[in-house]
C-alpha cells in the first residue's frame, strides 16, 4: 500500500511553499491529489519521490512533465486492475 502525503509533508519534501505546490500541479510539474475524504487530499507518497529524485538528478521541466504524464497514466492503470 502507498503512503499518502498531505500538503504539509509535500511542502516539506519539495521545499515550496503551498501556492507553488499547487502551481506546479498546474503546470504539470507535479501530479495533481488525489481526494482521499469529502474534503481532503493527499500525494502518493512514491509519485512526490520520483519527480524529486528526477529533480535532484537535474531533469529539465519537460522530461519532469513526461514523467509527470506516466505517473498519471500508471494510476489509471492501477485503478482499472483493483476494479
Amino acid at each position: 500500500m502507498t503512503h499518502m502525503l498531505r500538503i504539509a509533508d509535500v511542502i516539506a519534501a519539495t521545499g515550496n511553499k503551498r501556492w507553488a505546490v499547487y502551481r506546479n500541479v498546474r503546470a504539470g510539474l507535479l501530479p495533481p491529489p488525489v481526494k482521499i475524504g469529502e474534503r481532503s487530499s493527499a500525494w502518493p507518497q512514491n509519485e512526490i519521490e520520483q519527480v524529486t529524485a528526477a529533480r535532484i538528478a537535474g531533469h529539465k521541466n519537460d522530461e519532469i512533465k513526461a514523467l509527470v504524464s506516466r505517473l498519471l497514466a500508471d494510476r489509471k492503470k492501477a485503478v482499472k486492475h483493483a476494479v
